[in-house]
């Protein structure tokens, strides 16, 4: 922690009071919060980005679109317009988000929406397309919409208990939040994480009785990909790469290219960042170019599609995915 996130202890400390009376009187009902009669699924984070909420929706997208009509609802982070508009493979990111437009590439038949008014876009994708499920990203804190399931996020090598609130730390809210999940999911763990290890998490992050823990990883493609060609990752081991990243945590990602054996240039960014001008001339200089699947839909057409790349990944379970699986089906199935 920085000299100057310690110096700002008492706004963190101010900051978590506010947020614990906002809890507070929503739970109360004293502020309104709309529940729904139908399946509405939160992924969420105690904790400010790089926790893996599009990985998770990705797997709920996975395994509930060959039953059902799904849909997705984002803030759609970064856009340049407002207010709720649909995603379709024609839309950029700039104006819809990095992240939907991914979900749309990736699931076409799924139906895709942002808004940052959470209550009205469901409100909206209700009326007009009327998906039997609909999974809100990144909308733990947002209070105005109950969801009937919340799924909590927190990484491996920053569990929420080890966190402080912002600005000090990185936490958008104390963690006694945590209690309002029905699932946690400890994510981006290392894929031969003992039983003991996992224990050890369990005793620190003290899950109520009703709620479920989880531990997962981040599985990597061994190709990349741009949309119409592939190279095996082996064949990038004496070439000459770019590494472009625009996301929270890009650690698991160059850990990774490292251990396949590859080298690179890394030209890292912000999560989420719109790229100018004069960055889009100097990564188009680059011989191959490898991104995240995020930062490749807002990359593409800017830069040569032939020297364009990305990695995709997906989030697995170390163990108990049936058990996962069977939770979240019988929620949708007794609550459609």
């Amino acid at each position: 922690m920085s000299i100057l996130r310690k110096f700002l202890l008492p706004f963190a400390l101010l900051y978590g009071l506010i947020m614990l009376v906002r809890n507070y009187l929503y739970d109360l009902r004293i502020l309104k919060s709309e529940s729904y009669r139908f399946p509405v699924i939160c992924v969420g984070n105690l904790s400010v980005g790089g926790t893996g909420k599009t990985p998770m929706i990705e797997y709920l997208l996975d395994l509930l679109l060959a039953n059902y009509k799904v849909a997705t609802l984002s803030r759609g982070y970064g856009r340049s317009t407002k207010g709720f508009r649909m995603v379709t493979n024609a839309e950029s990111a700039i104006n819809v988000g990095d992240e939907p437009l991914q979900f749309k590439n990736k699931f076409n038949s799924a139906i895709i929406a942002v808004d940052e008014n959470r209550r009205r876009g469901i409100t909206k994708l209700k009326k007009e397309h009327n998906p039997d499920v609909i999974l809100l990203d990144d909308a733990f804190q947002h209070r105005k919409v109950k969801a009937g399931f919340n799924i909590l996020l927190t990484r491996f090598k920053d569990l929420y208990e080890d966190d402080f609130m912002l600005p000090t730390g990185n936490l958008r809210e104390p963690t006694i939040g945590a209690g309002r999940a029905k699932i946690i999911i400890v994510t981006k763990c290392p894929k031969d994480l003992t039983l003991e290890q996992q224990e050890i998490i369990r005793n620190k992050l003290r899950p109520r009785n009703y709620q479920r823990l989880y531990f997962s990883y981040i599985s990597y493609n061994d190709h990349i990909f741009n949309g119409t060609n592939e190279i095996e990752l082996k064949e990038l081991i004496d070439e000459e790469i770019t590494l472009v990243t625009g996301i929270a945590n890009p650690s698991s990602l160059c850990d990774y290219l490292t251990a396949s054996g590859i080298s690179f240039k890394h030209l890292n960014f912000p999560d989420h960042h719109n790229f100018s001008s004069a960055e889009i001339k100097n990564i188009s200089g680059s011989k191959l170019v490898v991104t995240t699947e995020k930062d490749f839909m807002r990359l593409k057409g800017e830069i040569a599609n032939e020297k364009l790349f990305y990695l995709p990944i997906k989030m697995k379970f170390i163990q108990d995915s049936n058990s996962f699986d069977k939770e979240i089906s019988n929620y949708v199935l007794n609550e459609k």
